[in-house]
This record gives structure tokens, C-alpha cells and sequence, in this order.
């Protein structure tokens, strides 16, 4: 392990885990050898530049992943790098199913590593759709039009709040599931709330 700096609650995340404890390590080791700073942020190891976030280690059922907050913007090498939803706009993946294949990816993953560094370090930044850009839902733009004063108060709400309620409402496959959807945080936008408030 590298003599940089560890951060105490990454000790205790990793120690509690119950999957990808060794591929983790592996991981820290590797980003303990670059000029990143260990910091646990979301519940999750988190590695800094300045205090921007550039890398999150991530753990999931099926696999584990480094998260590269630009990776959008990124030099993609190898071809790897995963979006994980089609509403992820900035951040990217590469993923990793076993301890083996981490260590085959070694050079790879230092090398993306790098990458988001450099990037980083270039001050770049991702550009990033505006609430306009994504296609309100028929079902919230009918309960708008009968009721303003819940247009007025989504109005008020953050970009992000208004962008999770148009995806959430819109992933509906029928009308009257977007329908029910739309009633169900009515209250929530009035009281300016995102949906998880």
C-alpha cells in the first residue's frame, strides 16, 4: 500500500463489505499510487483532485466499478467506458465482475486512471442538458395546465429535482401509469420537494 494518506471510513467501508472486499483493495492501491486524495463521499470511497471529485469506487450486486465523474469527456482507449443509465450524462463506468479480470485490467485501469486526471486537471467541463431539453411528459404537462400553481411551484424546484420527475413520470409504459405517477407527488412539487424528500 502506498504511504499517501488513507481515510479511515474507506478502511471501515471496505472492512464491512461483503463482496469485492479484495477487488476494492486492489483498486485503492492503485489510485493511492496516483496524485488523487482518498476521501468517502455518498457512502463510497471517493478520489479527489483539489477537492473535485474524480473518481467513485463503486459496489454492486453483479459487479463492482470505477466511476469516472467526466468520463463522457474522456479519451476512451479501450473502448470500456459504461454509461449506466441513458439519464447519466457526465459520469462513466468501467465495470469489473472478479478479482482476476481486475488484475488482467491493471494497465487499462491505470491508464483510465490518468485519463481522468489529465482531464480533470484541464478544467474542462461536461456539458450538460438543460431541464428544456428532455421531453416533458403529456400526463404532468395535463396536470399543469389545470392546476398553475404546481407548474409555478416544479418552476421553483432545482434542475435536477425537475429533470428526475419528468424521467420518473415519463418511464411509465401507459398513460394511466404516468397518470398515477403524476398524482402520487402532486403534494411533493407543491411543497418543493424531489421525489426521494
Amino acid at each position: 500500500m502506498s504511504d499517501k494518506m488513507t481515510n479511515d471510513k474507506v478502511d471501515k467501508f471496505i472492512d464491512k463489505l461483503k463482496q469485492w472486499q479484495d477487488e476494492f483493495k486492489f483498486f485503492r492501491e492503485l489510485l493511492l499510487e496516483s496524485e488523487l486524495t482518498e476521501d468517502y463521499k455518498w457512502m463510497h470511497p471517493c478520489y479527489t483532485l483539489n477537492d473535485k471529485n474524480v473518481i467513485i469506487v463503486q459496489d454492486f450486486k453483479h459487479y463492482c466499478a470505477l466511476l469516472f465523474e467526466k468520463g463522457v469527456i474522456m479519451e476512451d482507449k479501450y473502448s470500456s467506458l459504461i454509461q449506466q443509465t441513458k439519464n447519466v450524462q457526465a459520469a462513466r463506468q468501467l465495470r469489473f465482475e472478479s478479482l482476476e479480470e481486475v488484475k488482467e485490467r491493471k494497465d487499462e485501469i491505470v491508464w483510465y486512471i490518468e485519463e481522468a486526471i489529465k482531464v480533470e486537471k484541464s478544467g474542462k467541463k461536461v456539458p450538460m442538458k438543460k431541464t428544456e431539453d428532455y421531453e416533458m411528459p403529456e400526463e404532468l404537462q395535463a396536470k399543469f395546465d389545470s392546476m398553475p400553481e404546481l407548474k409555478t411551484a416544479f418552476d421553483k424546484l432545482t434542475p435536477g429535482r425537475q429533470r428526475q420527475y419528468m424521467y420518473h413520470i415519463g418511464q411509465g409504459k401507459k398513460s394511466a401509469t404516468r397518470i398515477q405517477r403524476v398524482e402520487k407527488y402532486v403534494k411533493h412539487i407543491l411543497n418543493g420537494k424531489g421525489m426521494n424528500d
